[in-house]
């Protein structure tokens, strides 16, 4: 019975040992913990937080540095700021390493108090960034239980932030945001719960390359553009200003009790007119608990920086090699839909990201806008809500915008179509963009091209395009779908595509003729123009190289210059499909007749004219 007692007071004293070790004043930041990767190539900086005055003396494997803490200063970390209270900043730099799989070790002591890190090793890291189709599990998605059968990967190390959107820059990441507790290596266990895009990604370069790669997932289900960037650069335009303006007098005005109240009512009610039982009924808030960050101003997952305060300017300073964006649908929604201002928000972010990290070398691939809801077809090709093609095409022209396409690229996915709004082809996209990555920036004989149109011309009833690379469909088909054609009066009906049959055929296939009978004099045309378009031309043939969506119009969607006005009314949208309805009925009135007539015609065939 002794021996039992002094057993379990030891493993108290173990405890309270440990606690107090964890508590102690010598802090890292959240991203430095141990199995992590180190950006190579770049300057490495190591930082954290611990008693002013002290030495920090930090050894990266056989290196070390040094640095003085500097004097105490409140440090922004939501929720838990006194774990830092009397803390200062400290921070030391090392010299760029070459990959290497051998990994290394990171000691940090400051006077008594001691930090160590192990298994580090020295690769390349990408973000993932954007909101739930990045941030969807490998779990989750076609082929990903033999996706992550294959991911036992010592060498891919993952680091996932979950939902952390603040009002305010933060300066550490929340420790009880950070799934798993920190980096892990890949395994098909860990691999089932990281970003599906991201793990697919990852895996494809970790294999192709043979060095370490870090990934991380900052992803956040819901968010719209305007939380994912960087919140000084909506100072740079008016409209901009005014809207973080208005943020900041609706947040001065917030009362989050009221809030807190407001809400405890209305699920009062829900469940007394349900007639639960008072035990089921919520309970009355005390405080200020319970409110969604949705309700909170400047903290919403649809204002200005908030998911990029707490999950990837959070790690400022941590140099990493590129980002994948994924996002689309919030902002391609009625009452949120402004494709201009979205152009803009794209150029934005990455340009944010690059002066906020220091480094004008970060590589961005931006993945488009993903294919859910029900696929295109020629029964209803008329009938596709306004928002997605517009907002696929601001994505494609905010990279094109940056005027620097070795550094920046735009990734096609609308062909990957699964109906809803988390479409589950994702290990697809990963593997994609890995294709995309490993061409541009790797020097890898991986296939990746992209046609430029050249030119547009009217030749009677038809618009001929002219691309500087072969354009047809994969499977050599010599039907082309997707192209809509539209005269004077802005209707754009189905129309019919080939490639030309003048000469051979790598010349051939560099030109498109598109004509509708519906449409004698067509001057405007679109390509693959809508939520989940029919389109299935690809660049070189190749099917992971569809040619984006395109038009040569320039009739936009209706959009103000106060962004808090409503993206598109209610009765634009009404407007838009009922057109959409009639140029359908038009279309399949007018078929049906001209199949009727080609009946007619049949029924004469070989008959003697009187």
């Amino acid at each position: 019975m002794h021996r039992v007692r002094i057993f379990s007071f030891a493993i108290v004293i173990l405890a309270v040992c440990s606690a107090l070790l964890e508590a102690g004043p010598l802090k890292l930041h959240a991203i430095f913990t141990s199995h992590m990767v180190i950006q190579r190539g770049k300057p490495i900086k190591i930082w954290g937080w611990a008693t002013p005055g002290q030495t920090v003396t930090v050894k990266l494997g056989e290196e070390t540095a040094t640095a003085e803490v500097q004097a105490a200063a409140p440090v922004e970390v939501s929720g838990h700021e006194k774990d830092y209270a009397g803390l200062g900043r400290w921070e030391v730099a090392f010299p760029a390493r070459e990959a290497s799989s051998e990994p290394i070790a990171i000691v940090v002591t400051s006077g008594e108090d001691k930090v160590e890190l192990d298994d580090i090793l020295i690769g390349d890291v990408w973000v993932m960034y954007g909101q739930s189709n990045m941030a969807l599990p490998l779990k989750r998605v076609k082929n990903g239980d033999t996706e992550s059968a294959q991911a036992k990967l010592p060498n891919l190390r993952l680091f996932s932030i979950s939902t952390n959107e603040q009002a305010d820059p933060q300066e550490d990441i929340n420790r009880d945001r950070i799934d798993a507790g920190g980096w892990v290596s890949s395994t098909p266990q860990t691999a089932l719960e990281f970003s599906a895009i991201g793990l697919a990604f990852g895996a494809q370069m970790q294999r192709s390359l043979d060095i370490p790669i870090g990934v991380i997932k900052n992803s956040r289900g819901g968010a719209s553009m305007e939380a994912l960037v960087p919140p000084h650069k909506f100072q740079e335009i008016p409209s901009g200003r005014a809207l973080v303006e208005y943020i900041k007098t609706q947040r001065a005005a917030f009362d989050a009790r009221a809030e807190a109240l407001r809400l405890y009512e209305i699920k009062l009610k829900q469940a007394q007119a349900k007639k639960l039982p008072e035990d089921k009924w919520p309970k009355k808030p005390e405080h200020a608990e319970n409110v969604p960050s949705w309700n909170i101003p400047g903290k919403s997952p649809s204002h200005p920086g908030s998911v990029y305060n707490g999950m990837f300017g959070v790690f400022k300073g941590y140099n990493i090699k590129g980002v994948l964006l994924h996002h689309g649908y919030n902002n391609a929604m009625t009452g949120n839909c402004r494709p201009k201002f979205y152009r803009w928000m794209i150029k934005a972010l990455i340009e944010g990201v690059r002066e906020d990290f220091n480094d004008p070398t970060i590589v961005y691939g931006v993945i488009g806008f993903c294919a859910g809801g029900k696929p295109q077809n020629e029964e209803d090709f008329e009938l596709q809500p306004p928002g997605p093609a517009f907002i696929r095409e601001a994505q494609r022209l905010g990279v094109a915008d940056l005027n620097d396409p070795l550094n920046n690229g735009y990734i096609p996915a609308y062909d990957v179509q699964v109906p809803g709004l988390h479409p589950t082809k994702k290990v697809e996209l990963g593997h994609r963009a890995a294709r995309w990555a490993l061409n541009k920036f790797y020097d890898k004989k991986v296939q990746w091209d992209e046609a430029k149109l050249l030119s547009v011309k009217t030749e009677r009833d038809e618009m001929i395009l002219t691309f500087d690379r072969r354009v047809h469909p994969d499977d050599m088909s010599p039907i082309i779908e997707g192209f809509a054609l539209a005269g004077e009066d802005g209707k754009f009906y189905k129309a019919y595509a080939r490639n030309s049959t003048v000469g051979d055929f790598w010349s051939a296939a560099k030109i498109v003729h598109v004509w509708s009978p519906l449409v004698p004099k067509p001057v405007a045309l679109r390509y693959a123009w809508g939520h989940s378009p029919m389109g299935n031309l690809k660049v070189q043939g190749h099917q992971d190289m569809p040619v984006p969506e395109f038009r040569t119009d320039s009739w936009d969607l209706p959009e103000s210059e106060d962004l808090t006005d409503p993206g598109l009314s209610r009765e634009f949208v009404k407007q838009w499909n009922d057109d959409g309805k009639a140029r359908l009925e038009y279309r399949r009135t007018e078929e049906a007749k001209r199949a009727l007539e080609i009946i007619e015609r049949l029924k004469t065939l070989g008959k003697p004219t009187p």
